[in-house]
């Protein structure tokens, strides 16, 4: 995720301005073939936030792969308002209804979710960027219902990152670290917040002076670096999971007038802005989402269940771009065609 998620969009009008949207209409259940008796599916798009830019990428993905079907698919959009309460209802209601014939989902609180399952009707759900289930770094299916999961297991990714802090430590004592997250009570960004503190904490030469949150959101993130330089006015790195983040950041930076070639700056998203900023030296390195591929994955295992062919269970969200996850200048520089699959 996530995602990892640089700015949150607000152009995309027609997402920002409706909770639910549908691409054409829908009037009730979709099992029926359609009128040249082709088949038909209704599929419910259950975003973390339908005015988050990760979300409407994922959106994107599963709207192309569903053009590029050939299949009679009508969609609908759902806004989880970024509300655990308000997206469990949401997987309750859209199953129930008996409307609907499959389910993506972005979930905002993957444990949580799971209270939902098993579900009152036999409708097959995949799972995007967090696995459903009171395992967070299990990416199997945990629950009854939930048919495959295109992610990457949290730790494995924060982990990562970590390595690539630890690198450019190595000569630096003590070296400070700011650990931006998105939000600290997300069991997503708790895990991640463990598996950068278990990396980091092997080296006596790095301390994390700071651990806050920007909400994914560069102008929240911007107040949280803002007052945590006040502090802490001589860090070295800003690892963060978040692209929006990691904006804010820079920016607060830049008002401080710190160089930043002189920090460690590193994000999780892959949004276009990132992949620039990775490429001209103003961040360090950032950790790559592909949310456009992960949507299309995500309908294209869906479609599979509903017409009984084989799914994957797991989809390696790592491996969805093609290219490499962990972005360097130097790993950048061998694809110079990718430019980021969202803008944030």
């Amino acid at each position: 995720m996530q995602s990892r998620r640089p700015l949150v969009a607000t152009g995309v009008t027609a997402l920002a301005a409706f909770s639910v949207i549908a691409l054409t209409a829908c009037s009730g259940a979709s099992t029926t073939p359609a009128a040249d008796g082709s088949e038909s599916y209704t599929i419910a798009v259950l975003a973390a936030s339908s005015q988050n830019g990760y979300s409407q990428a994922v959106y994107k993905g599963v709207e192309e792969a569903a053009k590029a079907s050939g299949v009679d698919i009508k969609l609908q959009l759902l806004d989880g308002k970024f509300d655990a309460n308000t997206q469990l209802s949401q997987m309750q209601n859209a199953t129930t209804s008996g409307n609907v014939d499959g389910v993506v989902v972005i979930p905002n609180d993957g444990p949580g979710l799971a209270a939902a399952f098993p579900l009152a009707t036999d409708t097959p759900v995949v799972s995007v960027l967090v696995p459903i289930g009171s395992d967070i770094e299990e990416m199997e299916p945990q629950v009854e219902g939930v048919v495959s999961t295109v992610a990457v297991a949290p730790s494995a990714a924060a982990a990562k990152q970590a390595e690539g802090v630890v690198d450019y430590c190595a000569n630096i004592s003590p070296c400070k670290v700011v650990l931006l997250m998105g939000f600290l009570a997300s069991p997503l960004d708790v895990a991640r917040v463990a598996a950068y503190n278990a990396v980091l904490a092997e080296h006596d030469n790095i301390k994390v002076v700071a651990t806050t949150e920007g909400q994914y959101n560069p102008d929240v993130a911007l107040t949280a670096m803002t007052n945590v330089l006040q502090a802490n006015p001589d860090i070295n790195v800003v690892l963060s999971n978040a692209d929006q983040d990691s904006a804010g950041a820079q920016i607060a930076l830049t008002a401080a007038a710190i160089e930043l070639s002189s920090v460690y700056i590193t994000g999780g998203g892959g949004t276009t802005a990132a992949v620039a900023a990775v490429r001209d030296g103003s961040w360090k390195a950032d950790y790559l989402n592909f949310p456009v591929s992960m949507g299309k994955a995500a309908l294209e295992q869906l479609l599979n269940k509903l017409q009984g062919k084989d799914v994957k269970t797991w989809v390696d969200a790592d491996t969805a771009g093609g290219v490499e996850p962990f972005a360097t200048k130097e790993t950048l520089d061998k694809t110079p065609e990718f430019l980021g699959e969202w803008d944030g």
